[in-house]
């Protein structure tokens, strides 16, 4: 399995705190074998190390995905979490993920994925014996001396392999649509997406909820909302006024309340506090 993995390059969007001032902190994500790309779009690693240093906060604006995550002292099914999300780093430890493709947890799920939106489930209530030696399995080498996070991935593929669901075609689609409004910013409205995915809004509706776990309208703002973010962190973002008219606003003042409800501050002071781009 460990060869079956592979580093992904392109830079996760999404991390409000581009860089953490003090200690160590490493973040790594692997591609999963082709037997399970079509429910799994990566794995991931988070370590940290802030012995010595004060705790540092890392913010996060989550995508529409359900992650499988164990750390030192949890575990669970995390279903979309549609605000900002905040951990606080502090000592030393770590934080294993698969993050499924939209869609991707809802053959392994059985039920509506929308019974999972902000919430956790543990491992265990899940997948039952199973779930509990994966946890162990995982942090037994997060521990080890020649612990790597592909050798976590090798653990978490054949966790998922030994559950591998029949082919559902609807969870296929519905990860197409979302990659279509994650790949194009001008696909801001429902309408439109449903006109894309050749059915009617409450069709659309049915499946973002059964597959995503999120309704589509809420898929097109967090992608505006990451690319917004992704711009000002890129220094590539024009006047505010034109930033919002590019991601479907018709005024100014919408944008800056949606942008400070969720990140916590408005697009100004959040582009002050950020180092310059070379330094990221």
């Amino acid at each position: 399995m460990i060869g079956k993995t592979r580093q992904i390059e392109t830079e996760p969007r999404g991390i409000l705190v581009p860089h953490i001032k003090v200690g160590s902190f490493c973040h790594e994500r692997m591609a999963p074998s082709a037997a399970l790309a079509e429910w799994v779009e990566h794995y991931w690693f988070v370590g940290w190390d802030m012995q010595g240093h004060p705790p540092q906060q890392q913010e996060t604006l989550p995508h529409p995905n359900v992650h499988l995550v164990i750390e030192n002292d949890t575990d669970g099914v995390y279903g979309v979490h549609t605000a900002r999300y905040t951990k606080l780093l502090a000592g030393q430890g770590f934080a294993f993920g698969i993050k499924f493709r939209p869609g991707g947890f809802r053959p392994f799920f059985g039920r509506a994925v929308a019974e999972l939106s902000d919430r956790r489930v543990a491992l265990a209530q899940l997948f039952g014996a199973g779930g509990e030696q994966l946890t162990q399995q995982l942090r037994a080498c997060a521990t080890s001396a020649d612990a790597a996070p592909s050798a976590m991935a090798a653990l978490a593929e054949a966790f998922l392999l030994a559950r591998l669901p029949r082919a559902d075609e609807d969870a296929g689609r519905a990860a197409a649509l979302v990659a279509a409004v994650a790949g194009n910013p001008a696909l801001l409205t429902v309408d439109a997406l449903a006109e894309q995915a050749g059915i009617n809004k409450r069709a659309l509706q049915r499946m973002f909820q059964q597959y995503v776990g999120v309704g589509p309208k809420w898929v097109i703002k967090r992608y505006r909302m990451h690319e917004a973010v992704a711009r000002l962190q890129a220094g590539t973002a024009p006047a505010l006024a034109q930033l919002a008219l590019s991601l479907g606003y018709y005024d100014q003042a919408h944008f800056i309340k949606d942008f400070a409800a969720l990140v916590g501050k408005p697009p100004g002071e959040y582009l002050r506090q950020l180092p310059p781009p070379a330094a990221r």
